[in-house]
């Protein structure tokens, strides 16, 4: 199968996953990005259009941090339920971004749960 067209699929789902999500100001959106080596996470108003918190195997706290990239997602996990827990915001939606709900997403959206996020 083509890259493009892996790509073009995953666009898709996400497009579908986000006709359905939606970001409020009690409820923001929990957006996960996956990419081959790293991951990454928001926490987005889509109300208002801006994301509140941030976290990512590139952040400067994760630098120290070695292991499998299942074990750098937990950390991503637990990293933006903390920064969300600073900022007052314990209940978000998730967004898996068109990736199956399988490997470093539910390691990460499972370690978001433990740190204390609800959703």
């Amino acid at each position: 199968m083509p890259l493009v067209d892996k790509k073009q699929k995953r666009f898709y789902r996400h497009k579908r996953v986000r006709s359905k999500i939606k970001g409020t100001a009690e409820r923001p959106r929990l957006c996960i990005y996956r990419s081959l080596s790293h991951i990454y996470s928001q926490i987005i108003d889509d109300d208002k259009g801006e994301t509140l918190a941030a976290f990512s195997t590139l952040s400067p706290s994760m630098k120290t941090i070695s292991g499998t990239k299942t074990e750098k997602a937990r950390e991503v996990g637990k990293g933006i339920a903390e920064i969300a827990l600073q900022k007052g915001i314990k209940q978000v939606v998730f967004d898996r971004g068109g990736n199956r709900y399988h490997g470093r997403v539910r390691a990460l959206a499972e370690s978001a749960r433990e740190g204390g996020l609800e959703f």
